[in-house]
């Protein structure tokens, strides 16, 4: 067989793998968006004989030997087939020490805990989510000792989300920034004079905040030919193919900027993944290099687009139209300095920039303790609270709004959480090398006009799928590895202006 003819075969394998994967990704979609609820129990039987069915494709021996052959005839290849071999070679050797019955396992006890979820935040009982968790928890040691790890035995999970990325680190930068951000908090927190917001009090009209989240993202340039926007419990984005990329939202009534940030955040995540290379589809280089980098995108959008000056200045105008009455009188300096409001909350993914990493720290935390047996996970509520008290300064009222306001553990997603904190750090340090390479980019952004920043990113993260780690795309751009440093100076510098805090 010619290195040729190897390629085509090895290339239609990983294609039957990424279409069974798409599959499941388009039932857990509908799972999440317009399933009924008794589906649940076949659903779940569903996902998990699609995970069994694919982990079989992918780790079958003709995969094996594929990679062998091509990896030996490395220097016969171009470039991208010699990345596509590398990066499938390394997924092949983490998949190949997974049984087939744990992934089905697994598969049924996510899709229950789905499920247990929902109906424990509706009902604000842990209790509910219990069992499930555990059985979850379980799993994520038992899916640690296979695959290995040094160290602690979370930097397995880790693994899948940023690779490379270990608990030692990240507690090495996430002391800096809590400690940095903490301060600021307080600083802001102690500020004399905090703007008028009752202004902002709702009822709102969810239907003006859904035409308002449309007429965004088609301002970013998602593609609505290749997707579309639903709503769900649990804000999400899926990809079935860069040709069919899925976001959700939600929409508050009390909240007039919950669902517009929302939008923002999804739609980075969106234009990521539209942004992939054709010639890539139905193999893994079409895929995020890790989920800090994908955060990366949804928070620059969210935060540094969405949270700035010039985007107000643009956007008062719209939102004014779209709430008459309402809004009259309202400037772009009293909306800028609505959506960058910073006090303590105890909703994540409705905290302000200066609070959301501490979100994220005690995650973080309470996962790693979880994993090392240092709590169980009856213990929960309680480590959760005293936390949040912690970090926050917050008591927290009820489950539903601590420990059971997030979707991830249900799906098994331990060390998902850390990456919402790396993205920051990412976001920011590619955000100053934009204002170089871009110097007009706030011109464009006071007139809605986000075609060269999309092109930036498609230019310089969004085409090279997984063609590189994090770390390499960021010393790449912009020539240094990632650090904590410009994140901390972009909110030190905003923050102390927004508030006339001195240094500021």
């Amino acid at each position: 067989m010619t290195i040729e003819s190897t390629l085509t075969t090895f290339r239609e394998r990983l294609g039957e793998v990424m279409d069974l994967h798409q599959a499941a990704s388009v039932l857990h979609w509908d799972q999440e968006v317009f399933m009924p609820p008794k589906g649940a129990a076949a659903r779940g039987r569903q996902l998990a004989t699609l995970s069994a069915v694919a982990h079989r494709y992918f780790t079958r021996e003709e995969m094996g030997r594929l990679l062998d052959e091509l990896t030996e005839a490395a220097d016969q290849l171009d470039p991208d087939d010699a990345k596509l071999v590398e990066v499938t070679r390394y997924d092949y050797e983490r998949e190949t020490k997974l049984p087939e019955a744990f992934v089905q396992a697994f598969a049924l006890a996510q899709s229950a805990a789905y499920e247990a979820w929902v109906k424990a935040r509706e009902t604000d009982s842990f209790a509910t989510f219990q069992p499930h968790l555990e059985k979850i928890l379980d799993l994520l040691h038992e899916k640690a000792d296979y695959l290995g790890y040094e160290g602690s035995s979370y930097n397995a999970l880790l693994e899948e989300y940023e690779r490379g990325m270990t608990v030692e680190t990240l507690r090495g930068l996430f002391d800096v920034v809590a400690e940095r951000q903490s301060a600021l908090v307080e600083k802001i927190v102690n500020a004399p004079d905090p703007p008028d917001l009752a202004w902002t009090r709702g009822p709102w009209d969810e239907d003006a905040q859904w035409t308002m989240t449309l007429r965004l993202l088609q301002d970013m340039g998602y593609d609505f030919e290749a997707g579309r926007q639903d709503r769900s419990v649990h804000p999400f984005t899926t990809s079935f193919g860069a040709r069919d990329v899925r976001l959700t939202n939600r929409v508050s009534p009390d909240d007039l900027f919950s669902a517009l940030h929302g939008a923002a955040h999804e739609g980075g995540h969106g234009l990521y993944e539209q942004g992939f290379q054709e010639k890539d589809g139905r193999t893994p280089l079409a895929d995020g290099i890790s989920l800090g980098v994908h955060e990366s995108q949804s928070r620059m959008w969210e935060n540094m687009i969405g949270r700035s000056l010039p985007f107000w200045e643009h956007y008062a105008p719209v939102l004014r139209d779209l709430h008459p009455g309402r809004l009259d009188g309202i400037t772009p300096q009293q909306f800028y300095q609505a959506v960058n409001h910073v006090q303590p909350s105890l909703i994540r993914v409705e905290a302000d920039e200066c609070t959301y990493n501490l979100h994220v720290i005690l995650r973080f935390e309470i996962e790693v303790a979880l994993m090392e047996g240092e709590i169980a996970v009856a213990e929960i509520p309680e480590a959760w609270n005293a936390k949040m008290k912690q970090y926050l300064g917050l008591d927290v009222p009820s489950d539903a709004q601590g420990c059971l306001q997030d979707i991830h553990w249900s799906h098994g997603s331990l060390g998902y959480f850390p990456t919402y904190a790396l993205g920051n750090l990412y976001a920011a340090q590619l955000f100053e090398k934009i204002l170089e390479d871009l110097p007009g980019l706030w011109d464009d952004v006071r007139a809605a006009n986000f075609a060269p920043l999309l092109g930036w990113l498609r230019e310089n993260v969004h085409r090279h799928g997984r063609r590189k780690t994090a770390v390499e795309l960021i010393r790449d751009i912009t020539g240094r590895p990632p650090a904590p440093g410009p994140y901390l100076t972009y909110l030190e510098e905003k923050y102390g202006r927004l508030y006339g805090l001195s240094g500021g």
